[in-house]
C-alpha cells in the first residue's frame, strides 16, 4: 500500500472556501465588513510576516485579544504560518498569563491594545517571548504593528504537515483548585467538529452567526467562527455582552444564530418589547455551556419566537458532542442527540457501559477528541477508558437516543448516603418567579457528611426570606433535597462565557467557615464549552 498524501488544514480548507465565496461579507462590523478573499489576503500577510520572524511550523503563539476581525486574521494567520495558536482568556491575570505562555513554551504573543498592561505584566515575568505584536493603539518600540503583519505582501511558508497530527490549537481549562491544563486539538479535530456542527444544524450560506461569547473560549471558536470561516457562512462579532447593544447587533446585520449559555438567556428575558423585537431575523438560538433550565428556555421561547437548541460538549472534544435537532423532535431538559461523526455512551466507575436509563459518566469518541494535553501525560491517560474520553458528567441516554445530563460528576452532593443533584434543585428554584438566577454547591456537614446550599438572585426590588424559600422547595423536593441554606446575592460570579462559577461559590463557603484553600490538585474532568 502507497503512503497516503498530508490532508489539508485548517489553511487550506478555508482557502478553498474563500475561492468559492469571493467578495462575499464574511464578518459583519460596525467598523466594516470582511469579504472572505479580503480576509484570505489579511491572514497571509500575518502568515508571511510570522515566517520572517522565524515563527517555524509547530511553534506556539499566544492571542490576547477580544472579539473582532483582529481575532479571526490573526487565528488563520498563525496557523497559515504552520504555528499553533493558545487563545488567552481576556480576564486571567498577568501571572496567570504568564503560567500558560511558560506552559505552551509560546515563541510569541499577539495582544490588543486595550490589554496592553496585562501583556507587559505577563511578558515581563515571561522574558523568554521572543516575538511581540500589538494590535491597534500607539505605536510601541518593543512590538510589532499587526497592521503591517497584515498589510504584508509575501506569500505564507507551503505547510506539507498532515491534518490528523499538526496541533491547531492548545486551549486552557479554566480548572478548579489546581492548574490549568492545555487541551492539544488538531487540524483533524476542529475540522471533523465544524463539519460536524454544519449539518447537526443544517447552517446555510446566508447565515450569520451572531458571537458575543469570547472567541478565545472552544464553544464561539468552533460554533461560531470556524464554522462559518469553513462552510462560507457570514459572523457578526461583538465585543461585550450587553442585551440592548447585541439586539442592535442582531437588528443591523441581520443576524439568523445566536449562541448563548443559560444565563444570557436569563438575562435577555428583561428586554423591552422594542429590543425583542429586534431578534426577528433569527432563525434559532443555540445554548452551552450549562444545563438550561427548563424555565429559562420555556419562557425565552415564549417571549421570542425564537427555538433555543441545547447541546453540549467538552472543549476536549472540539467541543460540541450533542444537540437538539433543528428538524425532529426536541427535547426539553435533554442535550440531544449526537452529532454526525461522534459516538457516546454512559459508563460506570469501572468503565462499563450502562444500560439505557441508567446514570454514569458522559464518554465520547470520535474524530474531534484531542490529541491529549500538552505536556500532562498521566492526566490524559486518566481521561480516557479504553479510547472513550470522560467529560466528568453524570448523565443517562433514553430509549430515543436522547442525552441528559444530570449534574457535573464533581458537583454531585452525597447526603446521607443518598445522591442529591445540585440541577434538580436548581430547575425548581428557577420556576419561582421571583428567581432569576440559582446555583446549588455542597457543603460539609459533620452529621450528613454534605447539605446542599442554595446561591440566589431575585428580582429587582424584591425581598424573600429563605423561610419562605425552604416552604416552596418543601412542595417540589425531597426533604434531603431541601437547601439548608439559602445565599442572596447581588450577583453570581460568573466567568468570561457567563457560566455561573460554582468553585467560587464553594470558596466563599469556605471562607466563611474559616477553612484555608488547599492547591489540591485538579482531579481529571473536562472543561465545559
Amino acid at each position: 500500500m502507497g503512503v497516503s498524501p498530508p490532508r489539508p488544514g485548517i489553511p487550506g480548507r478555508f482557502r478553498e472556501t474563500a475561492s468559492r465565496r469571493g467578495g462575499a461579507v464574511c464578518i459583519f462590523g460596525d467598523a466594516g465588513d470582511w469579504s472572505f478573499e479580503a480576509l484570505d489576503r489579511a491572514s497571509d500577510g500575518v502568515a508571511a510576516a510570522l515566517a520572517e520572524q522565524g515563527i517555524a511550523p509547530g511553534d506556539r503563539l499566544g492571542l490576547l485579544c477580544p472579539n473582532g476581525a483582529d481575532f479571526v486574521i490573526a487565528y488563520l494567520g498563525i496557523l497559515k504560518a504552520g504555528a499553533t495558536v493558545v487563545p488567552l482568556n481576556l480576564l486571567l491575570n498577568p501571572k496567570e498569563v504568564a503560567f500558560i505562555l511558560k506552559d505552551s513554551d509560546a515563541k510569541g504573543l499577539i495582544y490588543h491594545h486595550a490589554f496592553c498592561e496585562m501583556a507587559a505584566e505577563a511578558l515581563a515575568a515571561r522574558p523568554g517571548v521572543a516575538l511581540r505584536v500589538r494590535i491597534g493603539g500607539d505605536p510601541d518600540a518593543e512590538a510589532l504593528a499587526f497592521s503591517t503583519l497584515a498589510a504584508h505582501s509575501g506569500a505564507p511558508p507551503e505547510l506539507d504537515s498532515d491534518a490528523a497530527e499538526a496541533v491547531a490549537a492548545v486551549l486552557y481549562t479554566s480548572g478548579t483548585t489546581g492548574r490549568p491544563k492545555g487541551a492539544m486539538l488538531t487540524h483533524a479535530n476542529l475540522l471533523a467538529n465544524a463539519s460536524s456542527v454544519a449539518r447537526a444544524l443544517d447552517f446555510r450560506a446566508d447565515d450569520r452567526v451572531l458571537v458575543v461569547l469570547p472567541m478565545f473560549h472552544a464553544f464561539a471558536a468552533t460554533v461560531g467562527m470556524l464554522t462559518p470561516l469553513l462552510h462560507g457562512c457570514g459572523l457578526v462579532p461583538v465585543g461585550r455582552f450587553e442585551p440592548k447593544l447585541v439586539s442592535q447587533a442582531i437588528a443591523d446585520h441581520e443576524a439568523s444564530v445566536f449562541l448563548g449559555v443559560p444565563s444570557m438567556y436569563a438575562v435577555l428575558l428583561r428586554l423591552d418589547d422594542a429590543s425583542v423585537s429586534a431578534w426577528r431575523s433569527l432563525r434559532f438560538c443555540v445554548s452551552g455551556g450549562a444545563a438550561m433550565p427548563a424555565a429559562v428556555m420555556s419562557a425565552f421561547e415564549e417571549r421570542f419566537g425564537v427555538p433555543v437548541l441545547e447541546g453540549d460538549g467538552p472543549t476536549e472534544c472540539g467541543p460540541v458532542t450533542c444537540v437538539n435537532p433543528l428538524s425532529g423532535p426536541r427535547k426539553p431538559g435533554s442535550v440531544g442527540l449526537p452529532v454526525p461523526d461522534v459516538e457516546m455512551t454512559i459508563r460506570d466507575a469501572t468503565g462499563a457501559q450502562l444500560d439505557d436509563g441508567q446514570t454514569g459518566e458522559v464518554c465520547v469518541r470520535g474524530p474531534s477528541v484531542m490529541k491529549g494535553y500538552l505536556n500532562l501525560l498521566e492526566a490524559t491517560s486518566a481521561s480516557f477508558f479504553a479510547g472513550w474520553f470522560r467529560t466528568g458528567d453524570l448523565g443517562y441516554r433514553d430509549a430515543d437516543g436522547y442525552f441528559y445530563l444530570v449534574d457535573r460528576l464533581k458537583d454531585l452532593i452525597i447526603t446521607n448516603g443518598m445522591n442529591v443533584y445540585p440541577r434538580v434543585i436548581e430547575e425548581v428554584l428557577y420556576r419561582h418567579p421571583d428567581v432569576v438566577e440559582a446555583a446549588v454547591v455542597g457543603d460539609p456537614d459533620a452529621r450528613h457528611g454534605e447539605v446542599p446550599v442554595a446561591h440566589l438572585t431575585l428580582s429587582p426590588g424584591c425581598s424573600m426570606s429563605a423561610t419562605t424559600l425552604r416552604a416552596y422547595c418543601r412542595e417540589h423536593l425531597g426533604q434531603h433535597e431541601i437547601p439548608r441554606r439559602f445565599v442572596f446575592h447581588e450577583a453570581l460570579p460568573k466567568s468570561s462565557t457567563g457560566k455561573i462559577l460554582k468553585r467560587e461559590l464553594r470558596r466563599s463557603g469556605e471562607r466563611e467557615r474559616g477553612v484555608a484553600l488547599s492547591s489540591a490538585a485538579e482531579s481529571p474532568s473536562a472543561s465545559r464549552h
